[in-house]
């Protein structure tokens, strides 16, 4: 099976959903000080972000597959 791959860049958008999974988790537990949950919505916010800008870059290099067999920007019609 295909492992992680641990090279030191940002992580990947599965990594940030499970991540913000935990920090849910936390936040629905109900056993967190109020600064803990503050401090955990902020990381539930930028994971947010985070996973937003990735979607927003993965979209941008959608491409549609014309009847020729070449590519082009699928926003192109």
């Amino acid at each position: 099976m295909a492992g992680k791959k641990e090279t030191g860049k940002t992580p990947g958008i599965e990594e940030n959903f499970a991540k913000l999974e935990e920090v849910i988790q936390r936040l629905e537990g109900g056993e967190t000080s109020l600064e803990e949950a503050f401090a955990a919505y902020s990381e539930g916010m930028q994971l947010i972000k985070a996973c937003n800008d990735q979607i927003d870059r993965v979209e941008k290099q959608v491409l549609k597959l014309t009847e020729e067999g070449t590519t082009e920007p699928l926003d192109a019609e």
